[in-house]
């Protein structure tokens, strides 16, 4: 398997490889042990919240049931540091809610993960703090709503008549127009001259919506062919 126990920390890896004439259970007591134990209330509670038999050999697991051997191995454990990466690759939305469950869980109990993913919504709904990586250097780093700012909002809003010279403003970007309903993105250096804009026009309905984890991925890779 290409999991490493064997430091002070369980590291889940994003493509899982078991022992294929080992059982599930063999394999999560087998890195348990490596470790230097594991809480067997805890892994009881895990497999039947995880809906894995452990009495089945590996290689007739799916890709999620081999997700979910390390699952349960990794959490299992008790550490100060849990290494995820990719770990709900597989999974199915249920067993993903699971996975949500227990990071809850660890991270209430004052433990660390570092979670690496490409699934953004995830990253979103589980992290404190977010990095992004292009080309193996940190490009931004920090919490969600630190790094919130540095991007743009989208507004829409239906205004009483024409917003005028609305997408001449600098920091405005992609303005569309059907009737008096305008959508735009706006830098938020630039929020402040755009609502002038807009309540010069009158303003019948205004929706603010937060820059998404993606956006700012975007940001970072979006000039990349």
């Amino acid at each position: 398997m290409l999991c490493d126990f064997t430091a002070d920390w369980p590291m889940f890896p994003v493509n899982v490889t078991l022992w294929p004439d080992l059982t599930g259970g063999e394999v999560i007591d087998l890195f348990g042990r490596l470790h230097g134990g594991l809480n067997t209330h805890r892994k009881k509670q895990l497999l039947d919240r995880f809906q894995l038999d452990p009495t089945k050999k590996c290689k007739t697991y799916s890709k999620g049931n081999r997700q979910k051997v390390a699952l349960v191995a990794a959490f299992s454990c008790d550490a100060e540091l849990y290494l995820l990466d990719e770990p709900t690759s597989g999974l199915n939305p249920l067993m993903e809610t699971m996975f949500q469950e227990y990071v809850a869980r660890v991270k209430k109990a004052g433990r660390t993960l570092l979670l690496s993913s490409h699934i953004l919504s995830e990253v979103e709904t589980l992290c404190d703090r977010v990095s992004i990586i292009r080309q193996g250097q940190i490009v931004e780093s920090g919490t969600l709503s630190r790094l919130r700012h540095l991007t743009r909002v989208t507004v829409k809003v239906e205004a009483e008549k024409s917003a005028s010279g609305l997408e001449h403003l600098p920091g405005v970007h992609d303005v569309s127009q059907d009737g008096f309903k305008y959508r735009f993105s706006v830098d938020s250096h630039a929020i402040s001259e755009a609502m002038k804009a807009l309540l010069g026009a009158g303003i019948k309905s205004l929706t603010v919506e937060p820059p998404s984890l993606e956006e700012l991925f975007i940001r970072h890779y979006g000039d990349v062919r």
